[in-house]
């Protein structure tokens, strides 16, 4: 019987053969050098993470969440992302939430068996409260683990929106995910430890998805942070200068709006922007949908339109 090919993310590394007896700046130069490539193998992807932060924000305007569903290094990354967008952008933690096979001890240990379980993907998927206007990211190197593949068919069936990110191409990921996000970054440095350049690709990849979809819900104000949770004093003096430089006003006018508008940053801004009340910036946010650009822009407009009303 013919021996099946194995994945590409599974396959020995032409390139990094002898690198055990390899000097320490030798060893660097390898990985290095491999690494250099997943940017390109991101780069060509980029068609379909377009299509998937689309898809992703049209359901957050609609009152979906985002769940990522992943095992090992992938549910670790997953998980990671989704923790920083809270205090990144204000968002609530149930807006982005990872599910990892084997749960949170899977954070810090191995669960062995946990990504086998296809089952086990869709209860855990299932016990979060998935419906039709949520969205689902499953993220497999190999493109095959069952637990991320019965998560999206779980989520098929609810009629939610479905994306996978893999490094294989025509994987049974590839296959069960509406949009697919294929990062082609090949053999490993280390034979199948796809913890290297697939789990680099999948970080830039979680990040462009995250970033570019919190950016097109109005959580950001040109590039500044403008959501930024002012939890420590070096999170309140940031916010404190991206304010000044986004609005152009003073350190003393800058605290006064920052107190009154309750330490929010961008009712802040509003307020600052237009001359509305912090009772009046917040009603914007509301009526935006807390998109901060539109609030401003919609106020700006009326003020040169003064027939206009905001209905």
């Amino acid at each position: 019987m013919k021996k099946p090919k194995s994945r590409a993310t599974e396959q020995r590394n032409p390139r990094t053969r002898g690198i055990d007896a390899k000097s320490t700046s030798e060893i660097l130069r390898a990985i290095h050098r491999e690494d250099a490539s997943v940017t390109k193998a991101v780069a060509a992807a980029l068609p379909a993470i377009a299509r998937a932060v689309d898809a992703i924000a049209g359901a957050l305007q609609h009152g979906g969440c985002l769940f990522y569903v992943g095992a090992g290094t992938s549910g670790r990354l997953a998980a990671l992302d989704a923790a920083e967008l809270p205090p990144t952008f204000g968002t609530p933690p149930r807006l982005v939430q990872a599910v990892v096979a084997g749960g949170r001890r899977a954070l810090t240990h191995a669960v062995e068996g946990a990504e086998d379980n296809s089952e086990q993907g869709a209860r855990d998927l299932a016990a979060c409260g998935f419906n039709a206007r949520d969205v689902v990211v499953g993220i497999a190197a190999s493109g095959g683990t069952p637990y991320v593949l019965g998560a999206l068919e779980f989520a098929r069936k609810k009629g939610a929106v479905t994306i996978g990110i893999t490094s294989n191409p025509r994987t049974p990921i590839t296959r069960a995910a509406q949009i697919s996000i294929v990062t082609p970054t090949g053999p490993e440095a280390i034979t199948g430890s796809t913890r290297m350049k697939a789990g680099t690709a999948q970080k830039l990849v979680l990040n462009m998805l995250s970033t570019a979809t919190m950016i097109r819900l109005g959580h950001v104000y040109d590039n500044w942070m403008i959501g930024v949770a002012l939890t420590n004093r070096k999170l309140q003096a940031r916010g404190l200068r991206i304010l000044t430089e986004a609005s152009g006003a003073g350190v003393a006018e800058s605290t006064r709006a920052l107190r009154q508008s309750g330490h929010n940053l961008g009712v802040a801004l509003i307020m600052l922007k237009t001359g509305a009340s912090a009772q009046e910036a917040r009603g914007l946010l509301r009526d935006t949908q807390g998109h901060v650009h539109n609030a401003i822009s919609r106020t700006n407009r009326n003020a040169n339109h003064p027939l206009k009303t905001n209905g």
